[in-house]
């Protein structure tokens, strides 16, 4: 009988111990159930849509703005959206970026073009890769998927030459500065600026071929001093680039000459405010660059989600959009001035 209650107790033990063996295989089954939990969330955040913007240079007020639309895109939309670009408005500094970018593996890049036909070859090599290309100020950009513009250019051309015409009495000379001969918006612009006053101004008259220098503050200013030394006549720049207007401004402050030579062309209502209270800029014109940043990437995650882009397709707060094959127009044009450029808020 004892060996009968010794055999009990025996067997009774080792199914006691089989038992916490189970229960404590059962505990750690469930921290090993938590580790996949915590791979998947990390996960998640790897997947998170990678989207480099490039701009045709970095440092000045325009593509500040421009990127904190970039930035309150990536904040609206739980995107990994940033900006990069090159020092100098360098075309090759430009393919070299985008280069790195298609290597290190993003899922879209945005581009603002130097040259758009420089950069043909390696946004090409980024769709090859299946990476998504939007690029804006470039429409019919060849290598991107789509272009947005947020101005008609034609019409926004003949309004800036229409005030500096009215401006400067519709006679005598006139400058025309661009951010480089090679980027296309500034140069379609000035193409139809100089059809526009040829047909409607004919007094007016281009004292030289255009300049590049309108993404150089210090380069439009050395410029327009030695171009009112040469040409007598000259009493009209027109500027395409944020910091043509400015260079100009400043020659004609250091020459007294404030009122007599007109002034207009794109810059940031604030960075031109100082000049236009002085007359020193008559007038600037441009949209917010913030939106540009924020269609550019928009667009970008829209086709990364596998969606398409047709007549129906709209952004939030931007307004109508036109589609023509693949650049997508919206009508944004601010005209800035001494009574309203605080209204702008950038």
């Amino acid at each position: 009988m004892k060996k009968v209650l010794s055999l009990l107790i025996t067997l009774i033990m080792v199914l006691s111990l089989a038992a916490c063996s189970n229960s404590s295989g059962g505990d750690g089954g469930e921290e090993k159930s938590s580790e996949p939990a915590e791979s998947e969330e990390s996960k998640g955040s790897d997947d998170q849509y990678e989207i480099a913007v490039v701009v045709k240079v970095v440092g000045i007020d325009y593509f500040s703005v421009f990127e904190d639309g970039v930035k309150k895109f990536a904040e609206d939309h739980n995107v990994n959206a940033y900006v990069t670009g090159p020092s100098t408005a360098d075309a090759a500094e430009q393919v070299n970026i985008i280069e790195d970018l298609i290597n290190s593996g993003v899922d879209a890049i945005c581009v603002v073009p130097n040259d758009a036909t420089v950069l043909e070859s390696v946004l090409q090599s980024a769709q090859d890769k299946g990476i998504v290309v939007v690029t804006t100020e470039s429409p019919d950009q060849v290598g991107a998927d789509y272009d947005v513009e947020m101005i008609i250019n034609d019409a926004f051309a003949e309004l800036v030459a229409e005030d500096a015409a009215k401006s400067c009495g519709g006679s005598g000379e006139y400058a025309l500065f661009v951010g480089s001969l090679t980027v296309p918006l500034h140069n379609a612009w000035a193409d139809h600026v100089e059809e526009y006053l040829a047909d409607k101004y004919p007094d007016m008259k281009l004292c030289t071929d255009r300049i590049a220098c309108g993404e150089d503050s210090a380069l439009a200013r050395e410029t327009t001093l030695d171009l009112l030394k040469t040409y007598s006549d000259l009493n009209c720049f027109i500027c395409f680039g944020s910091q043509g207007p400015i260079g100009a401004a400043e020659a004609l402050t250091e020459q007294n000459r404030i009122g007599e030579v007109t002034v207009v062309g794109n810059i940031i209502p604030s960075e031109g405010s100082t000049y236009l209270e002085s007359g020193a800029i008559t007038t600037g014109y441009l949209w917010n660059p913030a939106d540009s940043g924020y269609a550019s990437c928009y667009i970008a995650q829209h086709l990364l989600d596998g969606k398409e882009i047709d007549e129906s397709f709209s952004i939030e707060d931007m307004g109508d959009i036109s589609l023509e094959d693949k650049t997508l127009w919206i009508d944004n044009p601010i005209t800035i001035t001494a009574d309203n450029w605080e209204e702008f808020g950038f």
